[in-house]
């Protein structure tokens, strides 16, 4: 039993001085859509967008990240510089859930060991699932609910710049952009209605696209980790 009680101290010893720091923390900023409604700038954030995010600094390098974000996706039409969708007027505003999992990496070292300063580049990719409401346009352009929602897949790309604020605090900008398999998000495409009473509309080749662009603020607690090679 000493013998065993003894074995368990030094696992439990060793897992914790490999144990790696966590990050906790924010995000604010702002998003826009892409897709078949609406402007089609890139970078043009119109409405409030907030979420928490995760992350497992797994080395200097590269960190494990988990987020849940939530905002509104808007697409009015006469805020487009395309002159046939300024004539057809559609609007529309959906609430997206979007649940992120992937992995970020750094460009310069990240070593949070020292409490010194330090910052560096990142980009963060992985996969990304949203849910969504759905609806239809009818052919007099009025929007229709369908009282029913969807899950949009995606893939993240995301570009930023990260900085330490403090021991325990950075703070990060950045821009990413979620490329989803779906085309339903501004009801281009409906699920519900047939061809008397619904329209569907657009370039079918091109799915949806949405945007984040904001800050964030993460909090850093767990013991240093030791970074070393396995």
């Amino acid at each position: 039993m000493r013998y065993l009680t003894l074995l368990l101290i030094v696992f439990f010893s060793t897992q914790i001085s490999t144990a790696q720091i966590n990050e906790f923390g924010v995000f604010l900023g702002g998003s826009n859509f892409i897709g078949d409604v609406g402007a089609t700038n890139y970078i043009a954030p119109n409405n409030v967008a907030l979420g928490a995010i995760y992350k497992w600094n797994r080395s200097p390098r590269h960190s494990y990240r988990i987020s849940l974000m939530y905002t509104e996706l808007e697409g009015i039409d006469t805020d487009s510089d395309d002159p046939s969708r300024q004539i057809r007027g559609f609007e529309f505003n959906n609430d997206i859930l979007e649940l992120s999992l992937g992995m970020e990496y750094t460009f310069l070292p990240f070593d949070l060991h020292d409490g010194d300063f330090v910052s560096t580049p990142y980009l963060y990719t992985g996969i990304s699932i949203a849910k969504h409401d759905n609806f239809f346009f009818d052919r007099q352009g009025n929007l229709t609910p369908e009282d029913t929602s969807s899950l949009a897949y995606g893939i993240p790309m995301v570009v930023g710049y990260k900085a330490t604020v403090s021991t325990n605090f950075i703070l990060a900008l950045e821009i990413g952009a979620r490329y989803t398999f779906s085309d339903e998000i501004d009801g281009s495409i409906p699920d519900y209605g047939d061809e008397d009473s619904s329209v569907s509309f657009g370039n079918v080749n091109n799915n949806d696209w949405y945007m984040f662009t904001g800050i964030t603020l993460t909090y850093t607690f767990g013991r240093n980790p030791c970074f070393c090679p396995e």
